[in-house]
């Protein structure tokens, strides 16, 4: 019994060597983040209330202003539940000048949904690191066409830039 105790308490001590840890640094992104590095960190980044309706995807980052997830009224309930403290907002596009693969990266973490045609859309690659100023993710959508709305839910910010551009 003690033996079985001990082996227990070793392995317990042991588990935060095995976890997985995310890479840090802006070297670590599975492709060139530059270009939206640069944008995220632009000053001149429109700033957009939780909701807003845009009629084309910006040409620069917005930061978009978030609220409590209660108070977000999000359109699609999120794949991902909201932790307490945390933030959540989302914005309306009309629509995409044309279909293709997109890269969607965020200033700080948080979980988004791309919603398009009542659908959730997956990400085809997703790039995430620590300790990079200005950027913490990148995702890659397939998106058409359409006109489609990004949910963003727990932030731990009440505010978060984000830049939508073509892949390369």
């Amino acid at each position: 019994m003690r033996k079985s105790l001990f082996v227990a308490l070793t392995l317990l001590a042991a588990a935060p060597a095995f976890a997985a840890e995310e890479p840090s640094g802006c070297d670590k992104f599975k492709w060139n983040i530059d270009h939206a590095r640069a944008a995220l960190t632009a000053p001149d980044r429109t700033k957009l209330n939780s909701g807003s309706e845009l009629a084309a995807l910006p040409a620069t980052a917005v930061t978009i202003a978030l609220v409590a997830p209660a108070d977000a009224k999000l359109p699609t309930p999120p794949e991902r539940a909201p932790k307490d403290g945390t933030f959540a907002g989302f914005a309306k596009f009309s629509g995409v000048p044309k279909a293709g693969s997109y890269t969607i990266s965020l200033s700080n973490g948080a979980w988004i949904d791309l919603v398009q045609d009542g659908h959730f859309l997956k990400p085809t690659a997703f790039s995430g690191a620590t300790d990079c100023e200005g950027i913490r993710k990148t995702v890659k959508l397939d998106l058409s066409a359409a006109p489609f709305v990004l949910q963003i839910s727990g932030a731990r910010e009440n505010s978060l830039s984000i830049v939508i551009q073509p892949s390369e």
